[in-house]
């Protein structure tokens, strides 16, 4: 198992969780390094001071807030620890939510809570009570040097926790949600609802891959076996859709075709 990333209490009234946080996912992609193309060797990166001109070493760099064109403060990480609040130890519930009051543009990063044993069965108390009453709990947690909000619920048997972006972190974007088309007709939702329908399936993750980190990986093996480059996948030519009506019912015949040759066929019976 990973190193934990906090350790500390869940704080529920006067009953205390001993519990620590374990990142719950981590995205996942093909890492390449940079190599010099002359001799093959991985490069490595150096930290350089352009007032010494020279290298600098690690232990020699401190952490600067600039509070103006190239004038910094200077702050000890000793400084910062004596700044921590009570979350840095303690997550004190501050209230109870549905869920579903809960946009998920918010949700930030998730880790799995795990009880030490002096407080599995607090932890189990705090769990079925969650999972009754079908409610969240926001609670305030500080890690990496910042105060998170934090959504805690109830998860295959056990609390798993979200962070939540600040209201001031999420962005808006110049035309979003601008739409002004009025004049839809009745008859392209129907056939929109109609292909969306036929695309309703239960939701099965692990049915969902990266199709294009395969491919590196084939691209890898093969030049590692000196054997060609696999071929280049083809896409499909897509353009502005002019006929919303024509491409809609294009659309619904072509899924009704393909699921129909999904289905299994009935093998006759033979004399």
């Amino acid at each position: 198992m990973s190193s934990s990333s906090w350790k500390g209490y869940i704080s529920f009234g006067l009953i205390s969780v001993p519990i620590r946080l374990y990142a719950a996912a981590r995205a996942s992609h093909v890492a390449f390094h940079e190599i010099h193309k002359k001799c093959g060797t991985r490069v490595h990166q150096q930290l350089y001071c352009p007032y010494d001109k020279e290298v600098v070493s690690r232990d020699e760099i401190a952490m600067g807030y600039e509070v103006d064109k190239d004038k910094y403060i200077l702050v000890d990480p000793a400084e910062l620890k004596k700044l921590e609040p009570q979350s840095s130890t303690a997550m004190e519930i501050i209230q109870f939510v549905k869920l579903s009051e809960v946009d998920p543009v918010y949700f930030d990063t998730s880790y799995f809570s795990i009880p030490e044993e002096a407080g599995e069965r607090a932890y189990a108390l705090l769990l079925q009570a969650m999972t009754d009453m079908d409610y969240a709990a926001i609670a305030k947690v500080t890690m990496h040097q910042r105060e998170h909000t934090v959504i805690i619920r109830p998860y295959q048997n056990g609390l798993i926790l979200h962070t939540i972006y600040y209201p001031n972190e999420i962005h808006e974007a110049k035309g979003y949600g601008k739409t002004t088309t009025k004049n839809l007709k009745k008859q392209e939702i129907d056939l929109a609802e109609q292909f969306a329908k036929a695309l309703v399936k239960p939701f099965r993750p692990e049915q969902f891959h990266d199709t294009y980190a395969e491919r590196v990986e084939q691209l890898i093996g093969s030049k590692n076996a000196g054997k060609p480059a696999p071929k280049a996948e083809k896409g499909k030519r897509l353009a502005p859709v002019v006929d919303l009506m024509t491409a809609l019912k294009q659309s619904l015949a072509g899924e009704k075709k393909s699921a129909g040759a999904a289905k299994p066929r009935k093998l006759r019976k033979t004399a």
